[in-house]
């Protein structure tokens, strides 16, 4: 008897944390479905109801969490590569996109879109670039660069979603371009 059929230790203390994943996708998916029961079912454009994804998303998630939790109690994820990055948390790092998630959503009505964009994806890349241990991320090349190219895809965006999909989304003024 080889020992790939022997069976599994399911009391192993290395599958808990992937149960507790499978276990919060499983209780998303409930929680998404419990929501979808007070959409209304009218069929709409197409002839699909407004209440349509919400359901198909649950579904999915609740399949999903079910699998993630009979996956992780029959063995664990199988041939899972060593986890990489830094044994610890590098909470600078986190202090960094933290700072540029909630300055976007709290910028965004006073700045326009663009620039709030901007910020947060520059506060993000200097996160991401600190983490990383890259050199130079105090370098004012390096703001500039990563300041024109978050301005290089925010403002894309922007255009698209107001000029072409007739989308509001907050500008720095009237004329939506800017």
């Amino acid at each position: 008897m080889n020992s790939s059929s022997l069976p599994v230790d399911v009391g192993r203390g290395a599958t808990w944390p992937q149960t507790l994943v499978g276990v919060g996708v499983l209780l998303t998916g409930l929680a998404l479905a419990g929501g979808a029961i007070g959409i209304s079912s009218e069929a709409g454009y197409g002839g699909v109801g407004p209440n349509f994804l919400p359901w198909l998303v649950s579904i999915v998630l609740s399949i999903c969490g079910a699998w993630i939790i009979w996956e992780s109690r029959t063995g664990g994820f199988r041939d899972m590569d060593e986890p990489s990055g830094a044994a610890e948390t590098y909470w600078s790092g986190f202090v960094w996109v933290s700072a540029g998630l909630l300055l976007n959503a709290s910028l965004i009505t006073t700045i326009g879109f663009i620039f709030s964009c901007t910020l947060c994806y520059v506060l993000a890349v200097q996160g991401l670039r600190r983490a990383s241990g890259q050199g130079g991320v105090n370098s004012p090349r390096t703001w500039l660069i990563d300041a024109v190219t978050g301005m290089l895809i925010a403002a894309p965006v922007f255009w698209m979603f107001t000029q072409f999909l007739a989308i509001n989304l907050p500008g720095l003024t009237s004329s939506g371009w800017i």
